[in-house]
């Protein structure tokens, strides 16, 4: 599915005009982000998915459609030729800075100082550094600096 077909008008918009309420529509529970980040690290069979995120049947299936309708995943034939699997598409991979950001957000706010969890890291090991927004010049932007221009 292109880009074009993911902004053709829907009745079902909470808000048509804002991207962030699309992007919600879209994306916006908890377990097609769940499946979007098992994508990003490798999962690709329901089975895979399923047993990464704990999630009851019906609902992935629900999600794995909704997602493969929305341009986010593509299904493919699996290498062994005997099964199919879900491979993120450019749309869905355009999804990491989200994930990355939730993921430092929740490392920042969601644990307990010193309590364990997850990293993520480069292909040298390295963590990821942490993302900041930043405007031409170079300045941080935060809400206090920045506005939302009405269509």
């Amino acid at each position: 599915m292109s880009r074009t077909t993911m902004r053709t008008p829907n009745a079902d918009w909470t808000d048509p005009d804002c991207p962030v309420a699309r992007t919600l529509d879209l994306v916006g529970d908890r377990w097609s982000l769940l499946v979007v980040r098992d994508a990003m690290d490798g999962a690709r069979s329901f089975t895979e998915f399923q047993r990464r995120t704990g999630m009851a049947r019906n609902i992935l299936t629900d999600r794995l459609k909704k997602l493969t309708a929305h341009g986010l995943l593509a299904q493919r034939t699996a290498p062994s030729g005997r099964r199919q699997e879900y491979v993120l598409t450019d749309a869905g991979c355009d999804l990491f800075p989200v994930i990355l950001t939730l993921r430092q957000w929740g490392e920042r706010h969601a644990f307990a100082p010193g309590e364990t969890h997850s990293t993520l890291v480069d292909q040298h090991g390295t963590p990821v550094p942490d993302i900041a927004p930043t405007g031409d010049d170079g300045t941080l932007l935060d809400p206090n600096t920045t506005h939302v221009r009405k269509a």
